[in-house]
């Protein structure tokens, strides 16, 4: 096998419907704790599921540790004597360094640190990654590059950034889909139906965000094309700063980096 999922949850699963647009079934294989959710997915994928965590990481060469923080200890234990030096492991666990998978499974041990996002779901994510070169060969990082590219975006940056990362584009989704929602129910309020809302709100962010993307321009310039002088985008622009909506969202990224990186 190449690829080894060990976790499949929202976010495992993402990163596999991914994987498989560039490596076949016969090269992955995955576990879980949850045996039902294992049978329904290889049913689906037609990817093999391994009795544990131990087959599957034994199995694989790149393994990755979808598991979330809460229960790293538990999944380390379980694969600790059969990952080796030759093993890639990708961990997509915020808060989880580096250092602190070392600190259990080795100072040998190779490890990408990763934090993807849910829109991986349908090849749209945005994920983070770092790791040291020199730990790696030039065809051991090309897997690396189809694996993070196969469900979307991705940035390499410093590991001093990953919690920033977890902010801008983990856990981000979900203010975005607030928004979503908030700006569908402000229309519902003026009658307008409510798929038809929902649609014309989620529509409005998939191609503001390809603005941003496509064109290069800085978000505010871009705000500024759409806000002619007096008219009604400039109200509902000052309504907001009236409200702390920038605010409130720095305020969110502070709580979730605080979160990230275990301060009280």
């Amino acid at each position: 096998m190449e690829i080894g999922f060990i976790g499949m949850g929202n976010m495992g699963y993402a990163m596999l419907k991914g994987v498989l647009q560039y490596f076949p079934e016969s090269e992955i294989i995955f576990s879980d704790t949850n045996k039902e959710r294992c049978e329904k997915i290889s049913a689906e994928t037609n990817v093999e599921h391994a009795d544990s965590n131990a087959e599957c990481a034994n199995k694989a060469k790149y393994v990755i540790f979808a598991v979330k923080p809460q229960y790293y200890k538990p999944m380390l234990e379980s694969v600790e004597n059969v990952i080796s030096s030759d093993n890639v492991i990708i961990s997509i666990a915020p808060g989880i360094t580096i250092d602190d998978i070392k600190n259990k499974l080795g100072d040998d041990k190779r490890i990408v640190r990763a934090m993807p996002n849910t829109p991986a779901l349908l090849g749209a994510g945005m994920t983070g990654i770092c790791y040291d070169n020199k730990l790696f060969d030039e065809d051991e990082i090309e897997v690396i590059d189809k694996i993070f590219s196969s469900f979307g975006r991705y940035r390499k940056v410093e590991e001093r950034l990953m919690s920033a990362v977890t902010c801008v584009s983990g856990s981000s989704p979900a203010y975005v889909y607030m928004f979503i929602d908030a700006l569908a129910d402000g229309a519902v309020k003026y009658g307008l139906p409510r798929d038809a809302a929902l649609e014309m709100a989620a529509q409005a962010v998939y191609g503001s965000a390809k603005m941003v993307l496509e064109t290069g321009e800085h978000p505010g310039k871009l705000k500024d094309m759409v806000c002619s002088p007096g008219g009604t985008t400039i109200a509902g622009v000052s309504a907001l700063e009236e409200f702390g909506f920038r605010n409130s969202i720095i305020k969110a990224t502070d709580e979730c980096f605080k979160k990230s990186e275990g301060i009280k």
